[in-house]
């Protein structure tokens, strides 16, 4: 019997440490917003663990669907949510936290002066997007291009990265002349001491409405709950403002 109460012990204190620990799958664009709200976060909830994950939101659905242990999911729109929803794998409502801004960023070239009018430029050889298959970032700038009549012309100079991580990446450290990534990215310190961008007028591309949702786990992770709420409460609102992201209600 009481070798019973202290195996139920242990196990109770197993699931209470778990309950702490929040893995998150987030995609690329949010590297450092999310390093933020995370420190953010921590100085709240001392005891809490969150564990942060970047990639591609399409490559993060296949790992959530193939039973990768993420708690939390923070996509670069609001279709892959529901990709995961209609499969039975989310609990509670798909909430929209940001809407992000699609820029063009160069090291050679000043983008800030040129706008759009540099993809035409003859010194660019290599342009960078985000896989549009997985990044809705890539998706945003093939949609673009189209929309401008560009996209067959330069679909040969195109190179695809893996996310918009890699994506900026390659715009950069000179792989490519310009790279289609998210402002948020742009604004890093490195990035932003070492080339130009030029925000990409919003009524030009489908909006980048980016939305979360809670993973269903075999057990309620209250911790994770509890770090979406901070998320979208307005304790964050600075935060997200800082690192260019629209608001909801104020795109």
């Amino acid at each position: 019997m009481k070798r019973i109460i202290i195996s139920l012990a242990i196990l109770l204190a197993t699931i209470s440490i778990s309950a702490q620990k929040v893995n998150v799958a987030a995609a690329a664009n949010l590297k450092f917003v999310l390093e933020e709200i995370k420190t953010a976060y921590l100085k709240q909830n001392p005891k809490a663990i969150v564990n942060l994950t970047f990639g591609a939101s399409g490559t993060l659905v296949q790992q959530i669907s193939n039973g990768a242990s993420f708690d939390f999911f923070m996509a670069a729109d609001n279709e892959f949510p529901v990709k995961l929803k209609d499969k039975g794998l989310t609990t509670g409502t798909i909430s929209t936290y940001a809407f992000g801004k699609l820029v063009i960023y160069s090291t050679t070239l000043d983008v800030d002066k040129l706008g759009l009018e540099a993809l035409k430029s003859g010194s660019v050889k290599k342009i960078a997007i985000a896989n549009p298959e997985t990044a809705t970032y890539g998706t945003r700038s093939v949609e673009l291009l189209k929309s401008l009549k560009l996209y067959d012309q330069l679909k040969p100079k195109l190179i695809i990265g893996e996310n918009i991580a890699q994506t900026a990446q390659f715009a950069f450290t000179g792989n490519a002349e310009i790279g289609f990534i998210a402002l948020s990215l742009a604004l890093a310190p490195d990035m932003a001491g070492n080339g130009s961008y030029y925000i990409i007028n919003s009524k030009l591309y489908s909006p980048i409405e980016q939305a979360c949702v809670l993973i269903k786990t075999p057990v309620l992770n209250t911790e994770a709950a509890k770090f979406k709420k901070f998320v979208l409460s307005p304790a964050t609102k600075g935060i997200w403002e800082k690192w260019g992201y629209g608001l909801v209600g104020s795109k």
